[in-house]
């Protein structure tokens, strides 16, 4: 399994940190030129690697942390999505009124066409995204909730690779709702930092 961060502002960062302290190899793209972001990706860790857009979206699985409205930018960036998994991590808020009742994430689903998108990763503030998120025999919960139930199992593994907790929600517009923004009202879940102790 290949990974890339699309994004490279404080949670694209924070994504580029967990997946170092676990020595996996991920691209991360974003509006600058791979060169303009060498230097912070060395400071990162060896496994973080700038690259062009199109380079780092051969990755099977793509961490979406661009700002929500430039989501159908990088949906242009390739002609059919099939075949890859999109963690969108990105927050709609206030909501745009062009969403209507969509749930951000199924929006941005339209977008990015056969592509199995997973919401997750979105709910924590970037500072805590980036910290050990194993504390006192616990791990930090990350939320996941995908319309395709089959898309959350693979991205439940990484998350636990990388030393998370995740927290299974369902369906984009039930559990998925509570780490949603509505209108100008955040989901219950979002900025909530919490721990499932180890069984």
């Amino acid at each position: 399994m290949s990974y890339a961060i699309v994004g490279f502002g404080k949670i694209g960062q924070a994504l580029a940190h967990a997946c170092a302290r676990k020595n996996i190899e991920v691209a991360v793209a974003s509006r600058r030129p791979p060169e303009a972001l060498a230097a912070q990706t060395r400071a990162i860790g060896p496994t973080v690697v700038a690259k062009s857009l199109r380079d780092a979206l051969e990755a099977d699985t793509i961490f979406l942390a661009v700002p929500f409205g430039e989501h159908r930018e990088v949906a242009k960036a390739l002609p059919n999505w099939e075949g890859k998994t999109v963690i969108d991590a990105t927050n709609a808020f206030p909501v745009p009124e062009e969403l209507g009742s969509l749930p951000s994430s199924a929006y941005v689903a339209k977008a990015f066409t056969g592509a199995k998108l997973v919401k997750g990763f979105n709910h924590l503030i970037a500072a805590t995204l980036a910290a050990d998120p194993i504390v006192e025999g616990g791990h930090r919960v990350v939320f996941l909730s995908a319309d395709d139930e089959d898309a959350i199992a693979p991205v439940a593994a990484l998350a636990k690779q990388l030393g998370f907790a995740p927290v299974k929600l369902g369906k984009l517009n039930e559990g998925g709702a509570l780490v949603h923004a509505r209108g100008r009202t955040w989901g219950q879940l979002i900025f909530q930092d919490l721990f499932k102790m180890e069984q």
